[in-house]
């Protein structure tokens, strides 16, 4: 009660922060007329004078109120647009590295401009992520405009660039792409083996558009890039064979969890049914191994019980693709992992995939994490500000509107069961659409889509459909979605990108209706004529009452409905929304408080009938808040579990990046011999013990087998005093010199570039097989709470330990190559076939480890420099490619998978990049 007392007298913590900016803008605001006053060159200007600013010790709060002024005045010459005033508090918030929550159509495209420019002029480079790469190019080209006036160079990452078009995209003073792509950018970065092969610069600062789908959505799947594995179609085949037959009692379902468990029944029928298919190599289901079998078991369960056709895929061109439950979009290229999406290939019969090998993984929060300095900005935040806290602490502000909010939130209105629903679903559309107002109309899946579809057609009104099957479309058909009596219904709204603005978009109809008409008077005459129209139909639409939203359901998560409701009343428009739900509804169902369930049903509401109050909403509100939670928990189960892989990774690419700086790595290969012949040693003649009790034989056998040393250890043997010490000091000098035999025959500069490829290539091989180890504990570890343990703290300790074993390894495989490695006097050295041959094609994916999505869609491929292997193998330098053997970019850093610059549409290697026989 005090609370609500003096938040009514002060405002909230919120009102306040954003209140204390008022002075800064009011500095901008007094610096316009000065600022007006300047000709197009001296606005230009303007960014050299900040930089000699900043190189005579200010800073960038100093310079913050003349470069927001700047910007604004730019915006207006070249853009058309000024920037309002809460724009200026929302570009202060970015700059402080916080978050800013702004209302649908509040302009963040434009914001975002204001602290990009201010944190780009130092030159070290500002990285703008969106969530799609339609926006990324966009945006880049639309606000680049505005960057480019001030004399800031743009650049754009999206898939499919070659190296070169890459390193001069990120070399720009703003960059702008997606965060799969900028993340897939510093993974593969980190398996090159020459620095100048690296795309990115050092992190500097970030503003994440669409923060909260960024940051929370997707956080809780990991970036990975994969290799294949073997092929196992026929496994999948049988297994998919055998579930098909189960019954729906030999199992329990838990759809919360998206988890099936099989009956004691159930277990021993699925056995005999395995039995008969010659699936198990042992009479019990659980035996060591059947291991394999039992995984794939649950996979194809999963896949025939849990996911569903046109909700959670569809089948396009004979492939599964994916439904992206936040978007609703097509999710081309991705794929589940552990075996889920070739079940659900088997399932419905299309070609199935191998599955991939990780190679590289980090999850969204340890990648962002990595900035100095990170910002962002979305329309619905605060409801998750706990979460952006404890993450990424980053601090929520919510800004002001720049007029009045008029839109009306209506209470839910609760149906007994879908068909009532959509049947009231559709005849509130059609008394809207009789009188002219606009309908957006949210659903969750493409089923409910087109089931609402038949609903409106039966009542004879006209709609547009956006939903995964017309992904193509989406752009045009948001745009017009507030015309006069259109009627759009979406699978979802978040993330889309586009406005709705009131008696349609003029833009698009212009694109649209004159694509074909050439420039000139009747042109323009034509533009104008459209913008008359739009003029004329935004008043008749703001009379029948602005924008109508109407979800059909309510979404697991309260920040996907409010974005739904946000889509109305932009910019003080007048505008309506209202939720439709029942008993049936996936969200209570699954999630809803029984007394919500026996309170409803007590009611025995009549067919068609609908109530609807505060107290209803209320339990809606609370069951999505326990979704929410229980979605936190699962980001932060795999923030904890990467944390610890995350130490890992930065002791890997530190040292990756020390091995490709140095000149030469010769005394990191000597430590690392040293190291492994003291181990091999140590483990033989433990200190401390007698030489009787040491293992000479296991010993001699050791040396030899793994560096091909032969000591005469039975002679030193013989002496006194002899301790392991001195032994491991005289096989060190013996295998010293079998190392400089070896490289007086070679030139210096040319061994010195092998033992670093060596030594790059080895890091990798292991490190990559460390991935999948740490992949299949954290697929057991969790065993260990039947045994009163914390799994997240046997993961850790067990993870360390297997990182250890690691570079133990590694230092032994390295000594050993070397050390057995034939070099003949006078011959070119010998270079692994890996090499020559260019490491295999990997995957780019993004793995969920709770429901399995993998983005495996993009191709890209280990890097080659062919004249410098060309020379050290002693084969001619690549380049006898298509063209004649003629390669003019023989010697360039190409690499062997980007598309050749000869603009033939092959890989490089397939085209002049490819080898000579």
């Amino acid at each position: 009660m005090f609370q609500s007392v003096m938040k009514s007298f002060f405002g909230s913590s919120n009102d306040r922060y954003v209140r204390s900016m008022g002075k800064v803008v009011q500095a901008i605001n007094a610096l316009e007329p000065q600022i007006q006053a300047l000709t197009d060159d001296q606005l230009r200007a303007q960014t050299d004078k900040f930089r000699e600013m900043l190189a005579g010790g200010k800073s960038l709060d100093d310079i913050l109120p003349e470069a927001f002024a700047t910007v604004r005045e730019a915006s207006v010459r070249v853009l058309g647009m000024r920037h309002f005033d809460v724009q200026m508090v929302g570009g202060i918030v970015l700059h402080r590295g916080e978050i800013a929550e702004m209302r649908t159509g509040e302009g963040k495209t434009l914001v975002a401009t204001l602290a990009t420019y201010l944190n780009a002029i130092e030159g070290k480079g500002v990285h703008v992520v969106t969530v799609n790469d339609y926006l990324a190019t966009r945006d880049a080209e639309w606000m680049g405009r505005l960057h480019q006036f001030l004399g800031l160079t743009i650049g754009v990452v999206v898939p499919n660039m070659n190296e070169f078009e890459k390193r001069d995209a990120y070399n720009a003073d703003i960059t702008y792409g997606t965060n799969n792509e900028f993340g897939f950018d510093y993974l593969r970065d980190n398996m090159k083996h020459e620095r100048a092969e690296m795309v990115q610069r050092p992190f500097n600062y970030a503003i994440v558009d669409e923060v909260d789908s960024i940051l929370i959505d997707e956080a809780r799947t990991p970036l990975i890039i994969s290799g294949p594995t073997e092929d196992k179609q026929d496994l999948y085949l049988s297994i998919d064979a055998v579930v098909k037959t189960i019954e729906p009692e030999w199992y329990e379902a838990d759809e919360k969890t998206k988890n099936i468990t099989w009956t004691e029944e159930g277990t021993d029928r699925i056995e005999e049914r395995l039995k008969e298919a010659g699936l198990l190599q042992t009479d019990n289901l659980y035996d060591v191994e059947n291991t394999q079998v039992v995984h794939h078991l649950d996979q194809a369960l999963k896949a025939n019980i849990m996911f569903k056709r046109d909700i959670d895929y569809i089948v396009k061109d004979e492939k599964i693709v994916i439904i992206d439950e936040f978007t609703g979009r097509m999710m081309d290229g991705r794929r589940w992992s552990n075996g889920l999406h070739q079940a659900v290939e088997a399932k419905e019969g299309v070609k199935i995939e191998p599955e991939n090998q990780t190679m590289a993984s980090i999850t969204f929060q340890n990648y962002f994490r990595m900035y100095p300095k990170l910002s962002g900005m979305t329309g619905t935040a605060a409801t998750e500000a706990s979460e952006f806290w404890d993450i990424y602490k980053l601090n929520v502000a919510e800004i002001p509107t720049n007029k009045p909010v008029k839109r009306i939130d209506e209470d839910d209105q609760f149906y007994k069961n879908t068909m009532d629903k959509f049947a009231a679903i559709a005849v509130a559309i059609r008394e809207k659409n009789e009188i002219g107002q606009p309908v957006l109309v949210g659903t969750v899946s493409i089923e409910k889509s087109e089931l609402l579809s038949s609903f409106l057609e039966n009542e004879g009104v006209r709609h547009s459909v956006l939903n995964a099957r017309f992904h193509e479309q989406e752009a045009h058909i948001v745009a017009q979605a507030g015309r006069l009596g259109a009627v759009t219904i979406a699978t979802n709204m978040a993330g889309r990108g586009t406005d709705i603005q009131l008696g349609g978009n003029i833009e698009f109809r212009i694109a649209d209706e004159l694509k074909d008409m050439p420039e000139g008077p009747e042109r323009d005459e034509a533009a104008r004529r459209i913008a008359d129209e739009v003029a004329a139909e935004k008043a008749k639409v703001i009379e029948a009452g602005g924008l109508f939203v109407l979800g059909t359901e309510r979404h697991e998560s309260r920040r996907i409905d409010n974005q739904l409701r946000g889509r109305s009343g932009r910019q003080g428009d007048p505008g309506l929304s209202r939720f439709y739900l029942c008993l049936e509804d996936d969200l209570l169902r699954i999630f809803g408080p029984d007394t919500l369930f026996s309170k409803m049903m007590n009611a025995n509401l009549a067919d068609g009938e609908a109530i609807g109050s505060k107290w209803l909403s209320k339990a809606i509100e609370t069951a999505q808040k326990k979704v929410e939670a229980r979605n936190f928990e699962m980001r932060k189960q795999v923030v904890e579990y990467d944390n610890v892989m995350n130490d890992q990774r930065k002791v890997v690419y530190e040292q990756r990046a020390e091995i490709m700086d140095a000149e030469a790595v010769d005394d990191v290969v000597v430590d690392m011999r040293r190291d492994a012949i003291n181990a091999v040693i140590g483990e033989a003649c433990p200190p401390g013990s007698y030489p009787e009790q040491w293992d000479i034989p296991g010993l001699k056998q050791q040396l030899e087998e793994k560096f091909g040393l032969t000591p005469d250890l039975d002679a030193w043997m013989q002496e006194d005093r002899i301790e392991p010490e001195l032994i491991e000091e005289r096989v060190s000098a013996e295998a010293d010199a079998v190392m400089d035999a070896k490289m007086a025959g070679v030139d210096p500069q040319r061994w010195r570039f092998f033992e670093k490829s060596l030594l790059l290539r080895t890091l990798d091989h292991h490190w990559k097989e460390h991935l999948a180890t740490l992949d299949a504990l954290r697929q057991v570890v969790w065993l260990r709470a039947h045994a009163q343990k914390q799994p997240i703290n046997e993961y850790k300790q067990e993870a360390f330990g297997l990182f250890e074993r690691m570079l133990d390894t590694l230092r032994e495989d390295v000594t050993s190559q070397l050390l057995k490695m034939q070099v003949a006097p006078q011959t070119p050295m010998p270079v692994p076939s890996e090499i020559l041959a260019g490491l295999p094609d990997f995957l780019t994916g993004h793995i969920d480890p709770l429901t399995g999505l993998d983005n495996s869609g993009d191709d890209d491929g280990s890097r080659f420099n062919p004249a410098l292997f060309g020379s050290l193998a002693g084969s001619p330098a690549a380049g006898a490619g298509a063209a004649g053997g003629d390669n003019p970019w023989a010697g360039q850093e190409i690499s062997r998978n980007a598309p050749c610059p000869c603009g033939s549409g092959n890989k490089y290697k397939h085209c002049h990049g490819a080898l000579a026989a």
